[in-house]
């Protein structure tokens, strides 16, 4: 690190920090848990393939719901800290269950808590990070904590697996460790982060529901159009699992096919926070725009690859998008929604993001059924191309 980045790194404040490595430790420990949960369910418990497609179904759409109360609890509140806490201790205290389970019922009890858990504490911390935060600096704040929260996505199924070989295909065993960087997460939540008088102080201009009309209205253009901004990026970007599938359709052996999120995840992870701090001088509008850009180029290359080593090239395109884009992404929500109403703004945010992700996977599912796997890729390019379209007719607008 040169010195100008030391400098930088000294101004983001030590909240910042604990609470990238809060979502870390708990990544570490949610993606030990899901990345064997599929084979665990059918290799263990005989679970078929369409009810596991249903367990994540049903988890993923209880986590996007309660995103937008528990943002709007946390404005009404004038507290985030709690909330914070609450979502990362259920999270952490669903992980025995998967380790104890027996049958279906367990794990889909036990998962759907994880998920309300992630619900109740995002859009209250990503709020809580902007309120430690100086506007200045919000840019490489959230693409910091994007990075620590990436190490996890990669961190645990790395240690997931070696645990595997080590302990002879031991699922429970694993399970029960995943249980140690959950716990350790919260208790550094608890510990580590003092919630700002500011936040607190904000009770008395959300005494009523934030999610009323008024306090919706509130929340004013600029901000809405980031939402707009968000959803279209969704739609242009479906999930990661293609990565993983078009990877095996390559000849990938099975044993290395994890590797792909692995890659995508260790980019993603170095690039989230550099691309932070740039956009703090650069702006939003014209990082974005070059996001989408690169989106395109990975969409193209992994629809005419042939050869692993394009793949390869691809996963680290569809990575260095990730990291142009999610944390900043974040920071322009936190620059645009007032500070009492941050809470529902990332509630909101994050709903319609997600709603748009799923909409996006549905269609790419479909095109690669129908019409085969670079169909996907090449329909993905040009949705990219049409959100780059009208990113440029938004940018018309001030996005802060």
């Amino acid at each position: 690190m040169n010195t100008t980045q030391a400098a930088s790194a000294a101004r983001i404040p030590a909240g910042v920090w604990v609470l990238g490595f809060v979502s870390m430790l708990m990544d570490i420990s949610s993606e030990m848990v899901h990345s064997l949960l599929p084979v665990f369910l059918v290799g263990t418990l005989g679970v078929s393939m369409l009810a596991v497609g249903l367990i994540e179904g049903i988890a993923e759409s209880t986590a996007l719901i309660v995103k937008v109360f528990s943002g709007a609890l946390s404005d009404h509140l004038g507290r985030r800290k709690g909330l914070a806490v609450l979502g990362y201790a259920l999270g952490a205290l669903s992980k025995p269950v998967f380790a104890l389970a027996t049958g279906l019922g367990a794990v889909v009890a036990a998962r759907v808590v994880d998920r309300v858990g992630k619900g109740i504490r995002g859009a209250p911390r990503d709020a809580l990070l902007a309120d430690i935060t100086p506007p200045g600096i919000r840019g490489a704040a959230f693409g910091l904590r994007q990075s620590l929260d990436t190490v996890g996505a990669f961190a645990g199924p790395l240690l997931a697996t070696a645990l595997m070989l080590l302990w002879a295909n031991d699922f429970r065993a694993v399970f029960w460790v995943a249980v140690v960087p959950g716990l350790l997460a919260v208790l550094l939540l608890v510990l580590g982060i003092k919630e700002p008088e500011r936040a607190a102080g904000s009770k008395g201009s959300v005494a009523t529901s934030p999610l009323r009309r008024e306090a919706l209205a509130r929340l004013g253009g600029a901000y809405w159009r980031v939402v707009v901004v968000g959803a279209v990026f969704a739609l242009a970007r479906f999930s990661e699992a293609f990565l993983v599938l078009r990877a095996s359709q390559l000849g990938v052996a099975v044993a290395w096919v994890p590797m792909v999120m692995v890659a995508m995840n260790l980019v993603y992870a170095a690039t989230a926070y550099p691309f932070g701090k740039w956009s703090d001088t650069l702006g939003p509008g014209k990082l974005l725009a070059a996001g989408l850009v690169v989106l395109i180029a990975a969409d193209l290359v992994l629809g005419l690859a042939t050869h692993w080593l394009h793949l390869g090239l691809g996963v680290a395109l569809w990575g260095v998008h990730m990291g142009m884009t999610q944390g900043l992404l974040a920071a322009m929500v936190a620059n645009t929604a007032p500070p009492e109403l941050r809470g529902t703004a990332f509630g909101f945010f994050n709903l319609l993001s997600g709603l748009a992700l799923l909409v996006a996977s549905v269609l790419a599912g479909w095109l690669w059924q129908t019409l085969g796997s670079s169909a996907t890729f090449f329909a993905g390019a040009a949705l990219a191309a049409l959100a780059l379209l009208g990113l440029l007719r938004l940018m018309l607008w001030p996005l802060r």
